[in-house]
């Protein structure tokens, strides 16, 4: 659905390239992430990819069609999902998604009422948006995007500023959407999104992309194939995974006595993230 092959940007006051030639696919129907830092061109790929952004070199297909070739009826096919709540403050939060939706045709418009349930604003639907708190333009931002019911979803930070009970909310729906064969590109720092949701992540660091691969594949080739064992004196022990249950070392620990926690040994994408690149998400 998406291929960027060398992609290149650079803004006009800089004096390097944000984007340095970077290389990717995703296919219909699957939740591709990009991971790093800020400054790192997250948001400058997707803004590129959008159409905010113009002025780059290399190649860019979206299902099948140069983004060059396409005319406005490519803003019918896609969905943005702002890093930052950009609405009109002294509209209300159903003015504001009807004023977004008269842009699209009528018959792909999803019903703004259980839009507005769907992420829990139904209060607020006829309250000024300049009374929302961030959490809740945030929510808005979400149906928003995704209102005109479109083929491609793009999500800057779509769980910035959001509460742990409405950021699990919000990757429940973006779960959802793929279900329905959405093609969804999420931008985040946020390793746990990243983890729970996407099918294959892309670490960018300093406009280049260091690697690609699915969270599972990374954590399970970064990390050990072992367990912990930790018993409630405090005694803890490592086993390799292989043949476990047939470890009389491991069943032997097992009896010496209580069991507090058995964990597995692979890393976790932040560690992997700081093997890679030797950088930190911040």
């Amino acid at each position: 659905m998406i291929l960027v092959n060398n992609l290149k940007f650079q803004y006009p006051k800089n004096e390097s390239l944000t984007l340095k030639g970077i290389s990717f696919e995703i296919k219909q129907g699957e939740l591709f992430g990009f991971l790093g830092p800020s400054g790192a061109g997250k948001s400058t790929a997707q803004k590129v990819l959008y159409k905010t952004l113009s002025n780059y070199s290399g190649e860019v297909k979206i299902d099948g069609k140069d983004l060059n070739d396409w005319d406005l009826a490519y803003f019918e096919k896609i969905g943005v999902g702002f890093e930052l709540p950009n609405h009109y403050q002294k509209l209300t939060g159903l003015e504001n998604l009807d004023l977004f939706g008269s842009f699209y045709p009528i018959g792909k418009q999803r019903d703004r009422t259980d839009l507005f349930e769907m992420v829990g604003l139904q209060d607020a639907i006829s309250k000024p948006v300049e009374t929302y708190s961030k959490g809740m333009k945030m929510r808005l931002n979400f149906i928003r995007a995704i209102q005109h019911d479109p083929d491609i979803l793009f999500f800057d930070e779509p769980t910035a500023g959001l509460d742990p009970v409405n950021a699990q909310m919000i990757r429940n729906h973006i779960s959802d959407l793929q279900e329905r064969g959405k093609t969804i590109f999420i931008t985040t720092h946020s390793m746990h999104t990243a983890d729970e949701l996407c099918d294959r992540v892309a670490f960018i660091v300093e406009g280049e992309l260091r690697i690609t691969d699915s969270p599972e594949t990374l954590k399970s080739q970064y990390g050990k194939e072992a367990v912990r064992v930790e018993l409630k004196d405090g005694q803890s022990q490592e086993f390799s995974i292989s043949d476990l249950g047939n470890n009389p070392e491991f069943i032997g620990f097992l009896k010496k006595g209580a069991v507090s926690r058995i964990h597995t040994m692979e890393a976790t994408l932040d560690e992997v993230f700081i093997n890679v690149t030797g950088k930190t998400l911040t």
